[in-house]
């Protein structure tokens, strides 16, 4: 009878290196953003310091032994262990009147960013979007409010309309938005042309849906950064404003306004001037960089997903 032919058994399949399968976890845009600004040292370093300047003013506000409005027996002291930052010719605690003027200062620039970035991000849109006659009218507003001597302006409106920190917020806001205002139109001018925006209004989609939820996202990249920079500048132009006499008003305080307190003490009591001063250099230094980290991390030529 003749033999039944086997069959070889089928050879196991190799694992060698060259078949091994390897797979890379997808990231998100918000991942990558967030990977390219932890690779920015300086920026990194600059939130850190900015988060402990803000713990500081207010965690250690609320904890130090001295009130803002207290006066201690303790007048035109050098800086020393009971009071860090000196005191003033009043018997205050400087080191509370920074912190307390750290708090209005960043509340400022806080409240004028947001305000300068909110209306300023809706003009452009509907201007970039609109374009034409809308357009042009548009940008000559912004054109005129850019012209105004933002210094003198500001000085005008101050002294007539403000004294508490959120009307100065809003005197700064009123004429930093058409900065934002530019940058957004430029940026909705070359997005309204996409294909996904065409798509849109083929569906359909009404105007005022294209602007807010296609094309106001997708510029908020640089519209971000454009607010990093207005709080620095924010502060600043209150520092300015202070210095001449049109800030806060007692009393309400900032760190613009210890610095103009202090202006005719700086060779008796120089600590009174350089202190706040310290503290407005170390707020926009910080925020400047954090900024750049930010228009690096978002740079639109990097915005691919990888998977």
């Amino acid at each position: 009878m003749p033999e039944t032919p086997t069959t070889a058994p089928a050879a196991e399949p190799r694992t060698g290196a060259a078949d091994r399968e390897f797979t890379v976890a997808e990231r998100t845009q918000f991942q990558l953003v967030l990977r390219r600004f932890l690779q920015h040292r300086l920026a990194v370093g600059s939130l850190v310091v900015l988060a402990l300047l803000v713990l500081l003013a207010y965690v250690g506000g609320a904890l130090w032994v001295y009130d803002v409005g207290e006066f201690t027996p303790d007048k035109s002291d050098a800086p020393s262990l009971a009071h860090p930052f000196g005191t003033d010719a009043a018997g205050k605690d400087q080191f509370a009147q920074v912190l307390r003027g750290t708090q209005i200062s960043l509340q400022i620039a806080v409240l004028v960013a947001l305000f300068s970035t909110l209306v300023g991000t809706v003009w452009g849109a509907v201007a970039g979007y609109f374009g034409g006659l809308t357009d042009t009218i548009m940008m000559r507003v912004s054109d005129l409010v850019l012209t105004l001597p933002l210094l003198a302006v500001a000085a005008m409106l101050a002294h007539n309309f403000g004294g508490t920190w959120w009307l100065i917020s809003l005197v700064i806001a009123g004429l930093y938005w058409a900065y934002v205002s530019r940058v957004a139109r430029g940026v909705v001018l070359s997005l309204r042309e996409k294909e996904y925006i065409e798509a849109a209004r083929a569906l359909g989609a009404s105007d005022a849906r294209i602007i807010f939820r296609h094309l106001v996202p997708n510029a908020l990249g640089a519209i971000i950064v454009n607010a990093t920079v207005l709080v620095a500048l924010a502060i600043l132009l209150e520092t300015a404003l202070s210095y001449l006499g049109f800030g806060s008003r007692p009393p309400d305080t900032s760190l613009g306004t210890l610095v103009s307190e202090a202006q005719t003490a700086l060779t008796t009591r120089p600590w009174l001037f350089y202190f706040p001063g310290l503290f407005i250099i170390l707020i926009a230094l910080t925020i400047n960089f954090i900024g750049d980290g930010l228009r690096d991390a978002l740079d639109p030529q990097q915005t691919k997903v990888r998977s």
